[in-house]
């Protein structure tokens, strides 16, 4: 699984003006399963994603620089793999 920290890089009004677009994005890789919790952080400096693991930690980059927000310059990335030790049952099928 990779835990993804998306750092905001420019003012909050630049981030409101491309938010659809991000959202949509979003929506499609939460569809596919692939994402399986996306949420701005509070106070709002930039957002969170919980990756299943799919691939790669290049693959999954790659896939992160088609995120409306990086084409357009406005967040960092930081992508964090990590090994499940511990999991509530009800989540083992995401393991």
């Amino acid at each position: 699984m990779f835990i993804v920290t998306i750092t905001y890089t420019q003012p909050i009004e630049a981030i409101e003006a491309r938010t659809v677009e991000h959202r949509e994005w979003l929506d499609q890789h939460v569809a596919s399963g692939l994402i399986l919790l996306a949420g701005p952080m509070v106070p709002r400096t930039g957002g969170i994603l919980v990756v299943r693991t799919g691939g790669t930690k290049e693959e999954l980059e790659a896939l992160l620089k088609a995120d409306p927000f990086q084409i357009h310059g406005l967040a960092d990335y930081q992508v964090t793999e990590f090994k499940a030790g511990k999991l509530n049952p009800a989540l083992a099928e995401f393991a």
